[in-house]
C-alpha cells in the first residue's frame, strides 16, 4: 500500500515536469537583469540559512528540555505526569518556531513579497 502511494505521488510529479511549458522559463529568464539574478541569489542563501539555524538551535533547545524533564522525573517520580505534559507542551511550542521559520523560508523562496523593490 505505502509503495503504491509513493508511485502515484512520484508520477503526479513527473507529469507536471513533462507538461511544463518552456516559453514561460525562457520569458523569466531572459527579463532577468543581472542584479535581480544576484537579488534571487541571496533570497536562498538567507533562506536557507535561516532554516539552518533554526533547526540547529531548535534541537539544543529541545536537547536542554528533555535533559531537565528527565532530571526532574529523576528527582521527584511521583510528578512525572505533570513533567511530561509541561515538556511535551514545551517541544511542540519549541518545534513551531522552526516551522514558522520554515513558512517564512518558503514564501520567499517562492512568493518573493519584496520582489517590487528590488527588481525594477
Amino acid at each position: 500500500m505505502f509503495r503504491r502511494i509513493i508511485s502515484v505521488c512520484s508520477f503526479m510529479l513527473m507529469t507536471g515536469l513533462v507538461f511544463a511549458q518552456e516559453k514561460a522559463a525562457t520569458a523569466v529568464v531572459q527579463a532577468a537583469a543581472p542584479f535581480s539574478v544576484n537579488y534571487f541569489v541571496w533570497t536562498v542563501i538567507v533562506s536557507g540559512l535561516g532554516i539552518a539555524f533554526a533547526a540547529a538551535f531548535c534541537g539544543l533547545a529541545q536537547s536542554m528540555v528533555v535533559s531537565k524533564a528527565v532530571e526532574g522525573i529523576s528527582r521527584q517520580p511521583e510528578a512525572t505526569p505533570q513533567i511530561q505534559l509541561a515538556m511535551m507542551i514545551g517541544l511542540a511550542f519549541i518545534e513551531s518556531l522552526v516551522l514558522y521559520t520554515l513558512f517564512i523560508g518558503i514564501i520567499l523562496l517562492f512568493v518573493n513579497p519584496f520582489m517590487k523593490y528590488f527588481i525594477q
